[in-house]
């Protein structure tokens, strides 16, 4: 091998090395994205990549379409899907989802959420329903479910009270007690005295029209007998 060749060949080797060194070492700006041992722009807030840049032209992009956002300029070549805020997660739509945002989720009406990401639900599920003989401590909100507690003897809750209440005193309002209260129902109370007069009035009578009608034949029956006794 003579001189020139060994001088060619080491320039060969050297000229690849720089390239293999240049590429292990590139170093893109904060604005681009590296495709080889290239630095291509980024595309905008709102779009996607079409095609990388390339030695001779720029990248190109398009704009996020079909419920698809991007948040950030890109070097992707595919949006982000849009968050659904469904029903079935117990989820509602507070911001709809733009080119540049995604959705953001709240929980519906009676829902609390359940995981949360910043200011976005992802899931809800729904308020504690209290049972009867309990109260709500504390109604749930957005953020919190709601609490319940027992109700204290000698009151009551359906359960959908904020607090429990006393059962009706009968006596204090000169009635009597039917059926004692429960933890879930309140006393019965009713005036007997007046129930009383409502089935004895017409007893009494009944029995003063049995006894006049009684009276009147046995009078009938004597004033027949005193009749036939009579002389001619």
């Amino acid at each position: 091998m003579n001189l020139r060749s060994k001088h060619l060949e080491a320039a060969s080797l050297l000229i690849l090395l720089v390239k293999v060194f240049s590429v292990n070492t590139l170093t893109c700006h904060p604005t681009e994205y590296q495709i080889g041992n290239e630095c291509c722009p980024l595309c905008p807030s709102g779009n996607r990549v079409k095609t990388h840049c390339t030695e001779f032209r720029s990248t190109s992009c398009l704009p996020c379409v079909n419920d698809t956002f991007m948040n950030l300029p890109t070097g992707l070549n595919k949006c982000f899907p849009c968050t659904t805020c469904g029903p079935d997660s117990g989820l509602k739509t507070n911001t709809s989802c733009t080119a540049t945002t995604d959705s953001v989720c709240e929980p519906l009406e009676g829902f609390y959420c359940i995981d949360r990401i910043e200011n976005h639900c992802a899931a809800a599920q729904k308020h504690k329903q209290c049972q009867p003989g309990q109260y709500i401590k504390h109604r749930g909100t957005a953020l919190t479910d709601s609490q319940c507690s027992e109700c204290s003897d000698g009151s009551f809750s359906d359960g959908t009270l904020t607090s429990c209440r006393p059962h009706t005193q009968c006596e204090s309002q000169n009635l009597q007690l039917i059926q004692p209260g429960t933890a879930s129902t309140d006393a019965e109370c009713g005036n007997l005295k007046k129930d009383q007069a409502a089935i004895i009035v017409p007893v009494f009578f009944m029995g003063l029209l049995v006894v006049g009608s009684l009276v009147a034949f046995f009078l009938w029956r004597k004033y027949i007998a005193g009749k036939r006794s009579a002389p001619l």
